[in-house]
């Protein structure tokens, strides 16, 4: 957990993976920043369905780049995804489910918690 950083549940803001390795700062959380156009703060899990979509929406999360250190996504890996990306997906009807606990609070300036609970990852 990152201390004074919270979760969209008001709790501690919990590890989103480190296997693969995610997060815009690479440690694992959902955590955001100044540099951070694209607010990486939803923890999704996720599915073949999704991986085909945001490749076709220009952002190939499934093929490895080796240069990276980047693997390659697969359906059942956690991923912190931009918060805009998520909400289309979820408008398109194929948004992968979500880890409350280690979704940041700030995607709730994109999306409601009502919505995100819709899609909560039961653990």
């Amino acid at each position: 957990m990152i201390a004074n950083e919270q979760n969209v549940l008001g709790g501690e803001l919990q590890c989103c993976c480190t296997a693969p390795l995610t997060g815009f700062y690479r440690d694992g959380f959902c955590r955001t920043g100044p540099m951070d156009g694209g607010r990486h703060v939803v923890c999704a899990v996720m599915t073949a369905e999704f991986l085909v979509y945001t490749k076709a929406m220009g952002n190939d999360l499934s093929t490895p780049i080796a240069a990276y250190g980047f693997p390659g996504l697969k359906p059942g890996d956690k991923w912190c995804l931009c918060a805009v990306r998520w909400q289309e997906a979820m408008e398109d009807g194929v948004a992968p489910l979500v880890d409350l606990a280690a979704t940041h609070e700030k995607a709730l300036e994109f999306v409601g918690i009502d919505i995100l609970k819709k899609y909560a990852v039961s653990i």
